[in-house]
């Protein structure tokens, strides 16, 4: 894994708001970054980021099929307990799943080390899928990089693949919150992607959605919801004034309740408990204030939690870093201190895709700091060897 400092292509700016990046710039900060890339070999794709993602989807799936019939894990998981059956049945009866992003510490030599799985409401899918292939393409044709440099991914066409087998007849909603670029052209792109599966598809933002007499979901236009995409988080949508009309409607999630299980922290013990020593996974707890943390150096992350918030990092058991944020109420899980390998002072986080449950992609986000956030810059990789 090489980072190489390379041009960027002229115009990328004009490129990027003709394809609907929008948000390439954040507060003023860069956060497309074509001015370096990542470059890998075949083998280390194939071997060192495919395949495990692909075991851990396995290993996330067999822990999910025995928390949905433990109170116990559902309660150290935050699920409040009016949403359990309809956690149980959501997975018992198989909803159907889009997309999910494992976040990985990885220095091309040693085995990729699962930070997080964003199972819920993953960010950075439009750079990743899309805008990424389209610079290669250029940079291929300007000599920025080889001529047969690749690409690890196929995350468009897996993604259009899997909304055309739904077999959705009815409209299907896609809905963000008013005010966040970011989540808007996701959602514009996600329903691209839909659209070219054939089905038909409407925009709603989440402060429009309503509810009619009989309990049901419906837009502004009187109409029911049967199909919604919601880039807003479950622990989100369980707490909202539509919340005690989720389990009874008759709307199908994307993502599914049974997402709950996989969207927090509280899934990185239960791994670690269910797979001790796993290579690429880190040792994690949940965490209890009133006991010493088994590892000296380590970080807290609540148990919900967005972009890089309320971290707190430890040496020694002395906190030296931590971030702010409006999320822990819930409690906390602890894990081992993993920094990212920096290179020339710059820590990148692998982003590796899943789509409906296999592995086809990643993004690379990288920061100064060691913690990824809303902030971090993305930037594109290829494979060359």
């Amino acid at each position: 894994m090489i980072r190489k400092v390379i041009s960027p292509r002229p115009g990328w700016q004009e490129k990027a708001e003709a394809a609907g990046f929008i948000f390439h710039h954040v507060d003023g900060d860069i956060y497309w970054d074509e001015s370096v890339c990542y470059s890998f070999t075949l083998r280390q794709i194939e071997v060192d980021i495919e395949d495990p993602t692909q075991e851990l989807v396995a290993m996330c799936l067999d822990t999910v099929a025995d928390a949905v019939s433990s109170e116990e894990t559902l309660t150290k998981l935050a699920i409040p307990s009016g949403f359990w059956d309809m956690v149980r049945n959501s997975w018992r009866e198989g909803d159907a799943t889009i997309y999910g992003r494992f976040d990985f510490a990885y220095d091309g030599l040693n085995p990729a080390k699962m930070y997080e799985y964003n199972a819920d409401t993953p960010t950075s899918l439009y750079e990743s899928a899309y805008f990424q292939w389209l610079w290669l393409e250029d940079a291929r044709k300007m000599g920025i990089v080889g001529r047969f440099a690749d690409q690890y991914n196929s995350i468009q066409e897996t993604l259009i693949e899997t909304f055309a087998s739904f077999s959705i007849s009815a409209p299907m909603h896609f809905s963000c919150v008013t005010g966040n670029d970011e989540d808007l052209a996701t959602v514009h792109y996600l329903r691209d992607c839909a659209e070219q599966a054939g089905i038909n598809t409407r925009h709603i933002y989440v402060e429009d959605i309503g509810v009619d007499n009989g309990g049901q979901f419906i837009d502004m236009d009187d109409q029911p919801i049967r199909h919604l995409f919601k880039l807003y988080p479950w622990e989100f949508m369980v707490r909202d004034t539509f919340g005690p009309h989720l389990a009874a409607c008759d709307t199908q999630f994307f993502e599914p309740p049974w997402k709950m299980i996989l969207s927090n922290k509280g899934i990185l013990p239960l791994l670690w408990e269910r797979y001790p020593n796993h290579p690429n996974l880190l040792p994690a707890w949940f965490h209890d204030s009133a006991k010493r943390a088994p590892y000296g150096d380590f970080v807290l992350k609540p148990i919900f939690s967005r972009e890089g918030a309320n971290i707190r990092a430890f040496r020694d058991h002395e906190e030296k870093l931590s971030t702010s944020g409006e999320y822990g109420a819930e409690g906390y899980v602890g894990q081992l201190l993993c920094p990212p390998p920096y290179i020339d002072g710059n820590g990148p986080v692998i982003g590796s895709w899943v789509i409906n449950n296999t592995a086809c992609g990643m993004g690379i986000r990288e920061d100064n700091g060691p913690i990824t956030s809303n902030l971090s810059r993305f930037v594109p990789h290829v494979i060359e060897g």
